[in-house]
């Protein structure tokens, strides 16, 4: 029977792909996937039939690659980062529904709170959350209790999806809420294009974030009370000792 595989790939860069990742697309016929993803892995995958689809079209691209998959071709769903941190996944399941058909495998990858805590130090080694600034699936008003509940329990965050051209201010918006509870000199950072050409990470102020120029290509994080930055780089101790 073939098979279906939801594939996260990382950051875009082939030495943050797994080793599972890797095969899953190798073993593949069809590689589908949003244009920029796709792109990302046609040059060290070549001679796949590849397709895609732009954004805002995922059940297409979905639906897409179960058809391959009934028609008994090995598919491979490109997604950026975790197949199921804002993947493909769930949507793949949703679509399939009840049926047998064809067999899913979920594989996992680096999603952008790893990887682009790696490049800014260690801000994420207590508890934390990821959210995403995109309300294009998920009402305004969710996110902002999501962003005030994670700030009143003292949590490291990782913001994902945090400003595009039709959402300039969410940013903006994001700490003003967070700001109604954190002081304005809690150290965050920002990483630009994880793992791709133009890696870029940088620290600042709470108060600073506020006004940052980040785009799609960014990941933000938040530190929690204990964040500090060591030789430069963002650190959130856990307490294993005390130094």
């Amino acid at each position: 029977m073939a098979k279906l595989s939801i594939v996260g790939i990382g950051p875009g860069n082939y030495e943050n792909m797994t080793v599972k990742a890797d095969r899953a697309l190798r073993e593949s016929d069809v590689i589908v996937g949003y244009t920029v993803y796709v792109d990302l892995v046609k040059e060290q995958f070549s001679g796949k039939e590849f397709l895609t689809t732009p954004m805002t079209r995922e059940a297409d691209r979905c639906r897409m690659a179960i058809e391959k998959a009934r028609e008994g071709k090995n598919v491979a769903m490109v997604c950026s980062g975790d197949s199921g941190i804002y993947g493909m996944a769930a949507l793949i399941y949703e679509i399939r529904g009840e049926s047998a058909e064809p067999a899913i495998e979920v594989v996992p990858g680096l999603t952008a709170a790893c990887s682009g805590g790696a490049v800014l130090g260690a801000p994420l080694t207590h508890d934390f959350a990821v959210i995403s600034l995109s309300d294009r699936l998920t009402d305004w008003n969710k996110i902002e209790m999501r962003l005030d509940n994670a700030a009143k329990a003292d949590l490291s965050m990782a913001i994902y999806n945090p400003k595009s051209k039709g959402r300039p201010d969410h940013l903006k918006k994001a700490c003003d809420i967070l700001l109604r509870t954190l002081p304005g000199d809690r150290i965050c950072g920002v990483v630009h294009n994880i793992g791709r050409e133009g890696e870029k990470a940088v620290t600042m102020t709470l108060e600073e974030l506020r006004t940052y120029d980040a785009d799609m290509f960014c990941t933000v994080f938040i530190g929690n009370s204990m964040t500090t930055v060591i030789g430069g780089k963002m650190v959130t101790p856990r307490g294993y000792r005390d130094v």
